[in-house]
């Protein structure tokens, strides 16, 4: 490891529980800062809810730390959008959000539409399939953006079990992004989770980066903004466990080649062949092939936006 990523661990890595709420509130109403939580969600109704209630419960009516909770739904054919909205979420559709350009499936695309309709200047984005839910996930990384001026993006780390296996999830990081982070940016190698989705930046960061429209939208989003700011401006804060919804190997395949496809539009903007990926499920005949694309397209910085742009004058 890089000494001067030694010398990072040491300065910019917390604990929840380094920051208490009150004195982040008074923090909060010193700089007069705004917060944003963004739940990206599609079939999320068993967890949307649950999280929405904490985050209502805990950190707007007891403690006004949060400023606005936005559910942004990408095509659920559940009832997610009911769900989260009786939890005391504004829930927006992502279609409905910037209709010139149509969207496509992804998070990154999701979390990308989020700007335009949340307000705060400091952003959190939360997954919506977590159980067991801490409302330290927001207050956690929220905190460092609050109180120190100098932090610009901050993480989440956690334990992942996988099932009764402790520290076994997170099989997408530990196979393909953090042999791709150590040996291609290894300032970014002290990044416990840089694939996790409980991350918090300040909106005048967000609003400059380029989105990853698929699973690739971390990744990228730690690679770019390292090389816009600088890694003494990005941090984290060790919030516990994390306990969800697992995907099988199959998806974790799709992430992992997307995830790959990120880091090799950002080691070489050359010529681009847009690849695929085949999988093999056995069938009736044998092993029968599946194909499937690898996301490659990005969304520009949302101040390359012209209805960006006029919001904010408005």
């Amino acid at each position: 490891m890089l000494e001067e990523v030694e010398r990072w661990l040491d300065a910019r890595s917390w604990s929840a529980g380094d920051r208490p709420v009150q004195h982040l509130l008074s923090a909060k109403h010193a700089t007069g800062q705004s917060v944003s939580v963004v739940l990206p969600a599609l079939d999320e109704e068993a967890t949307v809810g649950d999280i929405v209630s904490v985050i209502r419960r805990e950190l707007v009516e007891r403690v006004p730390l949060v400023d606005e909770i936005v559910v942004v739904d990408s095509g659920s054919s559940d009832r997610t959008a009911e769900v989260a909205a009786a939890a005391g979420a504004r829930v927006v559709h992502r279609d409905a959000i910037l209709p010139r350009i149509p969207a496509v499936p992804g998070k990154g695309e999701v979390l990308w539409r989020s700007l335009l309709v949340t307000g705060g200047d400091i952003v959190c984005f939360v997954d919506a399939d977590l159980r067991e839910f801490s409302a330290d996930f927001v207050s956690g990384i929220v905190g460092p953006l609050l109180t120190d001026p100098d932090v610009h993006l901050v993480k989440a780390m956690y334990d992942r079990p996988l099932g009764a296996a402790p520290g076994q999830g997170g099989r997408v990081t530990e196979l393909m992004a953090r042999p791709l982070l150590n040996m291609h940016w290894p300032q970014l190698a002290g990044f416990v989770q840089p694939l996790g989705g409980e991350y918090a930046a300040r909106r005048s960061l967000l609003e400059r980066l380029p989105f990853p429209v698929g699973y690739g939208v971390e990744l990228g989003m730690l690679v770019d903004a390292l090389h816009l700011v600088g890694l003494d401006a990005l941090a984290q804060v060790d919030v516990g466990v994390r306990v969800h919804r697992h995907q099988d190997g199959r998806a974790l395949g799709r992430m992992a080649a997307a995830i790959y496809r990120t880091a090799q539009l950002r080691l070489a903007r050359g010529h681009l062949v847009r690849p695929a990926l085949t999988q093999f499920e056995r069938g009736v005949d044998g092993f029968e092939p599946h194909t499937y694309a690898v996301d490659t397209e990005e969304r520009p910085p949302m101040t390359e936006i012209a209805e960006y742009a006029a919001r904010r004058v408005a």
